[in-house]
């Protein structure tokens, strides 16, 4: 199927408030004529509300929607070309699934011969031929998925919206529904808008992906481009599985990270610049440690059936690989990485300590963000604003009843040590060191070492 140049849908600096929360943060995005575009990212990233604004289920506080270049801003849903597959079908029990895909055309009044040539066709294209008078409730979840999907497309919308419709099943259907769904999709020609927080769902199926977190695009391209060329950590990290670690750009094309300078393939980054190295699994090779300059010990072997998942220890990280060649636990061996195997990025959290405002309340107390600690013979004025600097590795990621404040966990990335948390408050973003693995997007608590916080 040929992609149309004609953007079908644009959005223009969309801005969606609840209460005080802002949910999407003038975002534009536009999609093409015929195009399967993924919204991907994770929960309470905005792509579900964006959605919801495209089908006009929710309108925005701010910014524009066009259809064809017609304002559609507001017009309510079923003045829309186009129709909604929800995660739950909402299928009528007490009909069978002739009678469920017919329902929408016969409220438009349609002659029944072009309702049953309309719902012929549409069964050939959903495999669902012979089942017209089976009840829903006796078929299978793929089945009902398809049936949601045929009494959307039956009424021929310009655009079929689909926000997660296949969390519901197993993962051996699901993967057999992805293929599905694209065979439908480019057999209609119809322009598929699909929300989804399944990178395999996004790279099997979308010409488009479009990544997005915390009310924002981060990035929008093809699969190929996304995978090969994230345009920052989060990106690289949501998408597949990356060795994320810290680095420093001495100048163009000289990259130092583990203890070692590379050559690359980056430019344009100032000198000593910190920056994050991001290398595929799939990029690193397992070789003798005489020719390596990253040495390390195989601390893990997993087959994965096309091939080995290697984790090896090396320069104080852990470093996961890819490879069809088996290594033993305990091996010494060197690890490869060519200039054309990194990717340079600039880092989403800039400097290594927070720099966080506080205030001297007395002659022992100083507040910073809602947190009150005590620092006796600080020596500093009643009322003075001083600078706080905080290392990332001295603030603990806790349950909330040993918390000094609750924060909002915005970001999670593997650095290969640790886990690199990103904390939202109102006052400032913090930068902390954890083992644990938390969910995005929820509240989390933190405890500060407060002895070590400096002061000035």
């Amino acid at each position: 199927m040929n992609l149309s140049d004609k953007n079908i849908i644009t959005l223009k600096d969309i801005e969606v408030k609840f209460d005080d929360d802002i949910i999407l943060n003038g975002i534009n995005l536009s999609i093409k004529d015929k195009e399967f575009v993924t919204l991907l990212g994770p929960s309470g990233c905005g792509k579900t509300t964006t959605l919801r604004i495209i089908g006009g289920f929710l309108y925005p506080n701010k910014g524009t929607v066009h259809f064809d270049g017609e304002d559609i801003t507001e017009k309510p849903p079923y003045l829309r070309p186009l129709n909604t597959v929800f995660q739950r079908y909402a299928l009528f029990p007490h009909l069978n699934v002739y009678d469920n895909i017919a329902f929408g055309l016969k409220i438009k009044k349609f002659s029944k011969d072009e309702i049953y040539s309309r719902i012929s066709h549409i069964l050939g294209i959903v495999n669902l031929k012979g089942f017209e008078k089976r009840r829903v409730t006796q078929l299978s979840g793929g089945q009902q998925q398809r049936v949601a999907i045929a009494r959307a497309l039956v009424n021929r919308p310009k655009v079929l919206l689909l926000d997660e419709p296949l969390g519901a099943l197993d993962l051996k259907l699901r993967k057999e529904m992805q293929i599905e769904l694209k065979n439908i999709q480019q057999k209609l020609e119809t322009t598929f808008v699909y929300v989804t927080h399944d990178q395999e769902e996004a790279l099997t199926m979308s010409d488009t992906i479009v990544v997005m977190n915390e009310g924002e695009i981060l990035q929008t391209g093809t699969p190929v481009d996304i995978y090969n060329e994230p345009k920052n950590a989060f990106v690289a990290d949501f998408i597949g599985e990356s060795n994320i670690v810290n680095g420093v750009m001495h100048h163009d094309y000289l990259v130092e990270f583990a203890g070692n300078l590379y050559g690359c393939e980056d430019a344009g980054f100032r000198r000593m610049q910190p920056v994050d190295v991001i290398i595929r699994p799939e990029d690193i090779k397992l070789v003798s440690p005489d020719n390596a300059m990253l040495k390390g010990l195989v601390d893990s072997v997993v087959f994965k059936g096309v091939h080995y998942e290697i984790t090896v220890s090396a320069a104080g990280l852990y470093w996961v690989i890819h490879s069809i060649k088996q290594a033993r636990v305990g091996e010494r061996v060197g690890l490869r990485i060519g200039p054309g195997d990194m990717h340079i990025m600039t880092k989403m959290f800039e400097g290594s300590t927070n720099i966080i405002k506080g205030e001297i309340i007395d002659e022992h107390s100083i507040k910073f963000i809602d947190v009150t600690f005590t620092r006796e013979n600080h020596g500093f004025d009643i009322g003075k604003e001083v600078t706080l600097t905080i290392d990332p590795k001295d603030i603990e990621l806790v349950s909330p009843d040993r918390a000094d404040t609750i924060v909002y966990l915005e970001t999670l990335i593997y650095k290969g040590a640790h886990n690199e948390a990103i904390l939202y408050t109102e006052e400032c973003n913090i930068l902390a060191h954890t083992q644990l693995d938390e969910e995005l997007g929820t509240d989390v608590g933190i405890k500060f070492n407060f002895d070590k916080i400096g002061i000035k």
